[in-house]
């Protein structure tokens, strides 16, 4: 994905199910057409219908270190890049998993050519998990997300210390950050603090006006 990026993660808001996730990937994509970078991490269930039905890069949610075979529910590295996706999120604040399972997906995925954003809480964890050489690093506070007020306003410091941090133990892994984005203010000030981009969600998806938040964040890049 080209860098810097607006990602979307649709969560599961009665907004970004059905029909309503549909109109929704429909104003990214004319915002990725725009020449703007933008990708969309839609619902499980999901995942091959957006990723046949749009242009721009589809990331799973969620994925997990379990074999292909008996592993009912789980959602595999290798079903996501058969349902056409550019990559995944992994380790979400909502969806925590062990360090070891993060190192394991990030090497399984890379065999597969699948991008790979590890979400983080704060700048040490970015540190260590930017060791096991994912393509980006999101540190997401956990307390800020879903909340009025920006990591970049509220915690500046996360950002520019898991920036720092990252370039020192992985050069080449990319920092985004995320929690309380919702303009492109906040946008621009993730960058001055040396983020490659944002991971937002409840910010575009529970807008009242989509498509003018998604140009406003766009703006920002």
């Amino acid at each position: 994905m080209k860098t810097p990026v607006v990602i979307i993660n649709m969560k599961t808001y009665p907004e970004s199910t059905g029909q309503e996730g549909l109109k929704l990937a429909a104003l990214c994509q004319e915002v990725f057409e725009s020449g703007k970078s933008i990708a969309i991490a839609p619902q499980n269930a999901d995942l091959a219908l957006y990723s046949n039905s749009f242009g721009l890069p589809v990331l799973a949610q969620h994925a997990d270190n379990a074999k292909q075979g008996g592993a009912t529910g789980r959602n595999t590295p290798e079903a996501i890049k058969a349902a056409g996706c550019a990559g995944t999120l992994i380790n979400h604040s909502e969806y925590r998993i062990p360090a070891e399972d993060v190192k394991a997906l990030v090497a399984r995925c890379k065999t597969l050519g699948l991008v790979t954003v590890v979400c983080t809480k704060d700048a040490a964890e970015s540190r260590e998990y930017a060791k096991f050489g994912p393509d980006f690093v999101a540190v997401e506070p956990p307390e800020l997300i879903g909340g009025d007020i920006s990591v970049t306003s509220a915690n500046p410091k996360v950002v520019s210390d898991s920036v720092k941090l990252v370039k020192e133990a992985a050069p080449g892994v990319k920092v985004l950050c995320g929690a309380g984005i919702k303009t492109g203010k906040d946008v621009t000030k993730a960058i001055e603090l040396g983020a490659d981009g944002v991971l937002l969600a409840s910010g575009v998806v529970k807008a009242k006006d989509r498509k003018k938040v998604l140009l406003d964040l766009v703006l920002g890049l």
